[in-house]
């Protein structure tokens, strides 16, 4: 089964709304960086990303919204590629937020953002992971 952790709410919907089964963790007021420090708890408890973390051409310290798929692996499969991805973009936000943080985007925008991340999550639907 695949797990979304997400701060998007059309993510959510998208996911609670797919014909497979998803788990959804949704951090209502977490932040870009909340999601990836979540989405590392759970590759260090044995899921592996599906989605990368820092997927599309928007900059951490752009976009308030962030969706990360998982799926859980089995105990004995390694996990050091996934490890290595979540930890390098963790260090990448954290650089990009602390040059520069999120701006303060008007509804719209934020609208916007929401739906380039849902993007990010369709072709994975597209492509039955979803």
């Amino acid at each position: 089964m695949a797990l979304l952790i997400t701060n998007n709410d059309k993510a959510k919907k998208f996911c609670m709304d797919c014909r497979k089964e998803v788990e959804v963790i949704y951090l209502a007021d977490g932040t870009y960086l909340d999601v990836l420090l979540r989405t590392r708890d759970y590759v260090h408890r044995g899921y592996r990303l599906l989605t990368h973390p820092l997927c599309g051409s928007v900059k951490p310290n752009q976009t308030p919204y962030r969706s990360v798929l998982l799926e859980k692996q089995s105990a004995r499969e390694e996990n050091f590629r996934s490890v290595e991805l979540i930890e390098n973009s963790i260090d990448a936000a954290r650089k990009f937020m602390r040059n520069r943080g999120t701006p303060r985007w008007n509804e719209r925008t934020r609208e916007d953002f929401k739906t380039v991340d849902l993007s990010f999550l369709t072709v994975y639907e597209q492509r039955n992971y979803v």
